[in-house]
Formats: structure tokens, C-alpha cells, sequence
């Protein structure tokens, strides 16, 4: 179910934000939507190129199955 959310923003950033969905041609709430889901999805996860690389990469899975492990089993320690 959606949610609603209130957002408060500068007069400058409102008027981005209606600029760019006039040119979409999308509703404000959806423009906001699309925008934050797609900062999101850049910032926070990885993209299928860069997956692909990690996955490839023997010595670095090694290393993060190790990790995990210990994880798991409480062991190892925090890089400061």
C-alpha cells in the first residue's frame, strides 16, 4: 500500500522537481519517486557490470566467503 510522506524543500528545488516531471510528463510525487529510487539504486547497489566483476573474481570471494564465515562464527575482528 502506498504511504505518504510530507517533504518540505526550497522554493529552487520545488521548481526543479516540477521542471523535470513537466518534461517526463509525470505527476510531482512521481518524479520525486522515480529520482530517489534511482539515486538509490546507484549509490546503494550494485550494478550488473560491477557484480559480474565481483563474482569473477576468485581471490576477492575467497576472501568474503572467509569473512563471512567468521561472521558467522563470531571470530575475526573489525578493521579500524
Amino acid at each position: 500500500m502506498a504511504k505518504t510522506i510530507t517533504l518540505r524543500v526550497a522554493d529552487e528545488t520545488y521548481e526543479k522537481f516540477m521542471a523535470a516531471a513537466k518534461v517526463e510528463k509525470r505527476s510531482l510525487s512521481n518524479m520525486i519517486e522515480i529520482l530517489a529510487l534511482k539515486k538509490l539504486d546507484e549509490d546503494i547497489f550494485v550494478d550488473q557490470i560491477e557484480m559480474d566483476e565481483i563474482l569473477t573474481n576468485t581471490e576477492l570471494m575467497k576472501k568474503l566467503q572467509r569473512g563471512s564465515k567468521q561472521a558467522k562464527a563470531r571470530k575475526g575482528s573489525f578493521v579500524k
